[in-house]
């Protein structure tokens, strides 16, 4: 890879400190502080009665779906408060906020400017209101007519010599409508390169469950939590990154569930949580969570699994059928005799010492399984984003299976998705490993042959437009460049194309790293109304446990010249593809009720869509492994055998990972504190073991360079304060974005190719 990267600004965001104020960690999620921080938020950007009317439909039933994570809406009993958390709020503080840019922002601001500020700067200048360009040596976005904008993007796909030279990007709140258009579009077009955000963080959940269990999702249904005997937790913040999963949490718990958490950070979400719905939260009382925590080595899951299961061998062996569910194992799995001789022949000492949980933790926990049947499993990024993550997934259901939880009511699997329709935009067919049974579908349906070679996943596609083998990007939503590993080679890889397309709500580093010309397309927003030949639509999404349901926008559109995701993709389809194209795009222009007749004739599970997604909450989509099969070449869940590689480091290096702060949801930064750690006011922090930074010479508060040399190329983050936080030994974390420039690209997962970013060796200089 070439070194010299950096010859052009505006990739990373800026060095500038903005000034560190330390306090305690807070013990408890939620409270009065994120009721109030909320409103602070929604009232300064929204303005008090369009927030409110906006608060008031978010995830109810005839509203719309959070832009933000992808936790379920209770069936039963939403909150006529608010049925939304903290971050929840801010996201739509950001969405439906009245501030605008269009062509007056742009001919003030040229784009190494806008590069200039931070990544919290770009986002609160407001929502996008008209289409720009930026045309060759441009240094400023101009105006530019939709019309024109479709033309500039067909001419470029059809000038390309082959298909595969563009690369369709989509992100996780691109509605089950558009997602479907796009796929098609794309495939219409002839290419399968269709990466999406699945690729950077639960690809490995879906290869290791479609492997082991037949099907790349979870299996629990939201009323399972309070049926459940016991909850693990591993490798997530559910207080920051799912906050309404605790009031879940908090039922079951009060339904007599022990609550185990996996994780090197002792969340503040997932100590206690004070749910501001009730009064005893509101007065801090009744708001504990876990009752085990284990504070694991970043990636010594796996290791800590395996030494739990050895125990409950051990003691299986002592008393039989008490500890593992010997017919369930028997008549629905297969694999087993393996795994336990492969267990059996583990140093269990070395496990222990790989984890970095103790004895008496680790037989803590085994008495809490030992006689438990109704178990649930959930993860997010700190399983995913390792270079064995598909094998400690692996590792976890092979736990699962041993007790027979899965396919059963209170247990299964709980992969916690991020953004809000991500799941359902790999149901649509957004992959770039599309199954031949629903190629199948789509010739059946629109009368051509879609292409059959997989095409280009994130890292993949990077690589290709570094390499010039692709030379137009067009991004449905996201902010590619934020979102993705290896900042800088990210950075080259887009200023190499030819063209690059951003559909987007708001202002993002995305728009600022371009192609040789650039278009920002505006688009409407969840909670916008849109109106099609004078009839207001829905659209749908899926969530974590795959309920569809319909989410219909009730605001007014702060422009009049935006559009939605799916008119947008019709009219880039019919400015491409021309009278040549097998689909009628025109139908969909009439009503998207013609997209979901055309999705139930592909998509498995959509039976009468139309109907059914107007249901009050919508309904579940088929699940095999929630009714206790497994679509697996023999019909039974598969075991897998897999050895803990201990990571081989220096002495004066750490094993780093990305988190995020409080204030943050994926890429978009709502402010620069990190409440629920104590850090304010500064996102270039490390968090650092107090050993670790005696032990390199450091001191707390101490300006430091952070540096990777995987693959013998040097990769520096600069102007890190240290902070002394309670993380393992030998371990340290920073926030993404900021170090995403120490992410390699060709550091990633077995099988699912996700980057690694829970899995960076670094070293620490003063500066």
């Amino acid at each position: 890879m070439p070194t010299d990267e950096t010859i052009l600004p505006g990739a990373e965001n800026p060095g500038k400190l903005t000034g560190l104020k330390l306090g305690p960690p807070q013990q408890a999620a939620a409270g009065i502080p994120g009721v109030v921080a909320a409103f602070k938020q929604v009232i300064g950007e929204v303005g008090l009665l369009r927030g409110l009317k906006a608060l008031g439909k978010l995830n109810q039933k005839d509203g719309f779906d959070c832009p933000s994570c992808a936790w379920p809406d209770p069936d039963d009993e939403r909150s006529g408060i608010g049925e939304y958390c903290e971050n929840g709020a801010k996201a739509i503080a950001e969405e439906a906020t009245t501030k605008k840019i269009g062509a007056d922002f742009f001919r003030k601001n040229s784009v190494s400017e806008l590069a200039a500020m931070s990544d919290f700067e770009i986002g609160r200048k407001g929502r996008l209101a008209e289409p720009m360009f930026l045309p060759v040596g441009g240094s400023h976005y101009q105006p530019i007519s939709w019309q024109e904008a479709f033309a500039k993007i067909g001419t470029a796909l059809n000038e390309l010599s082959s298909p595969d030279e563009a690369v369709f990007y989509t992100s996780g709140r691109t509605s089950n409508e558009a997602a479907f258009l796009y796929q098609l579009f794309v495939r219409a077009y002839g290419t399968n390169n269709l990466p999406d955000c699945s690729n950077m963080c639960h690809e490995s959940s879906g290869v290791a469950l479609g492997e082991s269990l037949g099907i790349g999702k979870g299996s629990v249904k939201l009323e399972d939590f309070y049926e459940a005997e016991v909850i693990l937790i591993l490798g997530q913040n559910p207080g920051t990154n799912h906050p309404r999963m605790l009031t879940a949490l908090q039922k079951a718990k009060r339904n007599g569930a022990t609550i185990i958490s996996i994780n090197p950070l002792p969340e503040a979400g997932l100590m206690a949580f004070n749910n501001p719905q009730q009064v005893k939260g509101m007065l801090g009382l009744d708001s504990a969570i876990t009752d085990i925590y284990l504070p694991v080595r970043i990636n010594g899951d796996m290791p800590l699994l395996q030494a739990i299961e050895i125990m409950m061998l051990e003691r299986e062996e002592k008393n039989p059928g008490t500890v593992l569910d010997q017919v369930f194992i028997q008549n629905q799995t297969e694999g087993f005799e393996a795994l336990k001789h492969h267990l059996q022949h583990l140093n269990i000492e070395d496990l222990i010492q790989q984890s970095g949980i103790g004895k008496v933790q680790l037989a803590e926990t085994v008495n809490i399984l030992q006689d438990k049947k109704k178990i649930i499993a959930c993860w997010a990024m700190g399983l995913t984003q390792h270079k064995n993550s598909v094998d400690t997934i692996k590792e976890l259901v092979n736990l699962l299976l041993m007790k027979g939880s899965i396919g059963k009511p209170g247990a299964g699997t709980c992969p916690v998705r991020g953004h809000s329709n991500v799941q359902g935009d790999r149901t649509m067919g957004i992959y770039e490993k599309p199954s031949s049974k629903f190629l199948q579908k789509i010739k059946d349906r629109f009368q051509f042959e879609p292409p059959a070679s997989h095409g280009l996943d994130v890292v993949e596609c990077i690589k290709a437009m570094h390499n010039e083998k692709a030379s137009v990007f067009i991004a449905m939503g996201g902010n590619f460049l934020s979102a993705t590993p290896d900042t800088l080679y990210t950075a080259a890889a887009l200023r190499k194309c030819t063209l690059t397309v951003q559909v987007s709500t708001k202002l993002n580093r995305s728009h600022l790293v371009h192609g040789r010309e650039a278009l920002i397309l505006p688009c409407l927003g969840r909670s916008d109304k849109d109106l099609l030949n004078g009839q207001q639509q829905i659209v749908s999404c899926e969530n974590s446990m795959g309920v569809v349901q319909q989410s219909k926008g009730i605001l007014e559109p702060v422009s009049d010249k935006l559009l939605s995701e799916p008119v947008i993709i019709c009219q880039m389809a019919k400015a491409t593809l021309g009278s040549k194209s097998p689909v009628n795009w025109d139908i969909y222009l009439k009503h998207y009720d013609h997209i979901r007749n055309d999705i139930e004739q592909v998509i498995p599970g959509f039976e009468d869509y139309n109907e059914r997604v107007r249901i009050p909450g919508g309904f579940y989509l088929p699940n095999c492994n929630r009714e206790g099969r497994f679509d697996t070449f023999d019909g039974k869940a598969a075991f897998n055998i897999a050895r803990f590689q201990p990571l081989i480091k220096k002495d004066n290096e750490l094993l780093m990972m990305t988190i995020r702060s409080h204030d943050q949801f994926n890429t978009t930064i709502y402010g620069l504190d990190d409440r629920y750690r104590g850090i304010k006011n500064e996102r270039r922090v490390i968090l650092m073991n107090e050993k670790d930074i005696m032990t390199l010479k450091l001191t707390d508060g101490e300006l430091v360079n952070l540096y990777n040399h995987y693959e013998d190329v040097e990769r520096v983050a600069y102007g890190f304060i240290v902070v002394s936080y309670p993380i393992p030994e030998g371990c340290a974390a920073t926030y993404f974005p900021e170090a995403n420039v120490l992410v390699p690209i060709n550091s990633v997962a077995d099988k699912s190719n996700t980057p690694t970013s829970k899995w960076v060796i670094i070293t620490v200089r003063k500066a």
